[in-house]
């Protein structure tokens, strides 16, 4: 046995290579995660147009930023704002690159947004989540108003697109009454969140399940923007969550003010409002049922799907360029 006066040393010596390997493993587990944010940054798509400004910044949080292309001109342009889907749980403003030269070849400026997902908004304790996505949306419709005269941006004529939840979010803006604050200390906040038009593809148009399930009997989207498991449980809490349901479904706040609406929807089968969809979420009974609202309201709309085609304006791009330019 060794003497306890060379034992102590030996254990503090021991001690101390433990902590300095647990802390190393640490480090070397920092390196390793931000080694792999690096990989995945490196695999997003360059755009084939070089962004006029990259990665600008329109509020606090990190996924607050968007690219921004200035189409040429010598009079303000009209401008589309592009809002990604991915379910509000992943995508980026990468998406829409590839169509940022057919709007600039039609001297329409583009915007591309990046905005929080619901891991951030849960991670942020944001109530319900949907708030968070929605919110960041007209947030940097906002701000790239703000910036209409360094940009060259007509702020009138501003048309938003989207697939998806991109789509949903894109309504929610046209629909929506004015978030606009002009008492704000913030001159961003200041600015109107109103649109000109939007044209958006597979959109979901009502966060209600009970609605919804009525219209497409499978339909199983959403229960997420309000931080539920799934669509059972939100109707469950119909009741305690209407408020937030008439928020956050874009056809809730329709009026006959609106702007002009593009809906595009695909699919090789159309079924007819009650029945089953293979892709309940994409459903063109969606854009049907609020197509019907539209139009019984005086919103003018535009509705287009494999069954239904619109050959004057067969995509969302043709639409918005056609609006924007008149």
């Amino acid at each position: 046995m060794l003497p306890r006066r060379l034992l102590c040393p030996l254990l503090a010596l021991a001690s101390a290579s433990l902590l300095a390997l647990a802390s190393g493993q640490a480090q070397d587990a920092k390196d390793e995660k931000k080694k792999d944010t690096k990989k995945q940054e490196k695999k997003l798509p360059a755009p084939a147009i070089p962004p006029t400004a990259a990665g600008v910044k329109y509020g606090p949080d990190e996924r607050n930023v968007l690219d921004f292309w200035q189409a040429k001109s010598d009079a303000p342009t009209p401008l589309v704002l592009c809002i990604h889907g991915g379910g509000w749980v992943n995508g980026d403003k990468s998406s829409y690159y590839g169509s940022v030269k057919g709007y600039l070849d039609k001297g329409i400026s583009v915007a591309t947004i990046n905005y929080r997902l619901m891991a951030q908004a849960n991670a942020q304790k944001v109530t319900p989540p949907v708030k968070a996505p929605l919110e960041d949306a007209a947030r940097a419709l906002q701000f790239v108003r703000s910036k209409a005269g360094d940009w060259n941006i007509d702020k009138k004529k501003i048309g938003a697109t989207g697939g998806s939840a991109g789509a949903c979010s894109s309504l929610w803006l046209a629909f929506h009454d004015d978030m606009a604050d002009p008492k704000s200390a913030d001159p961003v906040a200041r600015e109107s969140t109103r649109l000109y038009c939007a044209a958006v593809n597979g959109a979901q148009v009502s966060l209600d399940p009970k609605v919804v399930r009525e219209w497409i009997p499978n339909y199983t989207y959403g229960a997420h923007a309000f931080g539920m498991k799934n669509l059972d449980e939100v109707e469950k809490n119909r009741d305690q969550l209407a408020g937030w349901i008439k928020e956050y479904s874009p056809i809730e706040h329709v009026t006959k003010d609106d702007p002009p609406i593009g809906l595009y929807y695909a699919g090789p089968k159309e079924p007819k409002p009650g029945e089953k969809d293979a892709d309940p979420t994409h459903s063109p009974t969606l854009g049907i049922k609020l197509a019907e609202k539209l139009k019984a309201t005086g919103v003018d709309v535009v509705y287009h799907s494999a069954a239904e085609p619109n050959a004057k304006l067969p995509t969302s791009q043709a639409y918005l360029i056609d609006r924007l330019k008149k």
